[in-house]
């Protein structure tokens, strides 16, 4: 069978790729072409477009409109050429929207993988994803629920990155190696995620640095992104003493003693490795007051969402460098506030699923294609 995935950006290029080789394992004559990253190139040769093209955030988007339709039409041009049995969108709603219209427009089945986050803003959206999909396979516990209330197909078999996760450490030689291997030395670690866009790092990356100046007795060390490249942190951590790594945040983070992260899905896969954190998030006062107008949830961080509590500090838009240095000093210093913060990540462990995710969703849609063609 044919698939056409849509990732748009570098945690989507991480589903979708997981996904794509299990889809071979459960059809072994599938073919894909798609948009996503180097990691889905790694598994099959159909990259259309890589999601760097096309990754904006809020206000960004209307200043490269012209390129993000033009973008559209490519993919468009390649569904309606192509035809494939099953497009699978992941998340990245304003490109996959449009799509998603499209290829129902056409006749072409949609199964949305890793939906819209339809439950925080404009849920109008929730409309249009029960029109235009056949299926949803989400991976929060929570939105299962919350698509049933209108009367949607919604599948859930857990988070996939408990597999990312699973399979690493399965591998893993050993902080003491891997500390070796990157050059570090034995002063515990302190991760530093500050993004996966440029707009992100440059937001977040400088308080993180700044906090580190504080606690010298911990080592710092930076996840540089997979999507950029390793001269774009020069400036910022040029002459700190602050480290960088690449392409090894999940030896990172199996290394660490706590972290400093922005909010996204890095919350999750902290949790996951058990590193107490800090959440950050700062952007543009225009783009902020946007979300904070559109946005209607108690929580930015995945981690506290899902547990529907505040586990872990997030710190929002002001004060980054005190708050941020404050909560990070007592996740180091206070023993007991560590362990109720462990505590809680094994409760959400329980909540996302036993590994083998990927592996359950794509013999689900296996299956849920081929009963259909043979109805």
């Amino acid at each position: 069978m044919k698939y056409f995935l849509i990732a748009g950006e570098a945690s989507g290029d991480l589903h979708a790729s997981n996904l794509m080789k299990h889809l071979i394992v459960h059809d072994p004559e599938a073919e894909f072409r798609f948009m996503g990253g180097d990691l889905m190139e790694d598994i099959y040769p159909g990259l259309v477009m890589h999601y760097r093209e096309t990754n904006y955030m809020f206000a960004d988007v209307f200043l490269h409109l012209g390129k993000i339709l033009r973008n559209i039409r490519r993919i468009k041009n390649e569904l309606e050429s192509w035809q494939p049995d099953v497009v699978i969108p992941l998340d990245y709603w304003g490109f996959n929207g449009r799509i998603t219209a499209f290829a129902w427009s056409k006749g072409l089945r949609v199964y949305y993988f890793i939906t819209p986050k339809v439950w925080a803003w404009n849920k109008k959206r929730v409309y249009k994803l029960q029109k235009y999909t056949r299926r949803l396979f989400v991976i929060l516990p929570f939105e299962v629920p919350f698509f049933r209330k209108y009367q949607m197909k919604v599948e859930y078999f857990g988070n996939p990155l408990v597999d990312g996760v699973s399979q690493f450490l399965e591998g893993f030689r050993g902080v003491d190696p891997w500390k070796a291997s990157q050059g570090l030395d034995h002063r515990p670690v302190v991760a530093l995620l500050a993004g996966s866009r440029r707009k992100e790092i440059r937001g977040m990356l400088p308080a993180m640095v700044k906090v580190a100046a504080y606690h010298p007795q911990y080592q710092f060390v930076v996840a540089g992104a997979p999507s950029i490249e390793p001269d774009f942190y020069v400036p910022c951590l040029e002459g700190t003493g602050v480290a960088i790594v690449h392409g090894e945040t999940y030896g990172l983070l199996a290394s660490s003693f706590a972290g400093m992260v922005t909010s996204g899905t890095a919350t999750l896969e902290a949790a996951l490795f058990k590193v107490p954190q800090v959440v950050m998030y700062r952007t543009s006062s225009f783009s902020y007051a946007i979300a904070k107008q559109l946005v209607k949830i108690n929580f930015i961080s995945l981690v506290n969402l899902i547990l529907n509590r505040e586990l872990i500090k997030e710190v929002i838009q002001k004060n980054m460098v005190k708050a941020s240095g404050s909560e990070l000093a007592r996740i180091l210093e206070n023993r007991e506030y560590r362990d109720g913060i462990l505590d809680g990540y094994r409760e959400l462990e329980g909540m996302l699923g036993d590994p083998g995710v990927a592996d359950r969703i794509a013999k689900r849609m296996v299956d849920i294609i081929t009963e259909e063609d043979h109805a």
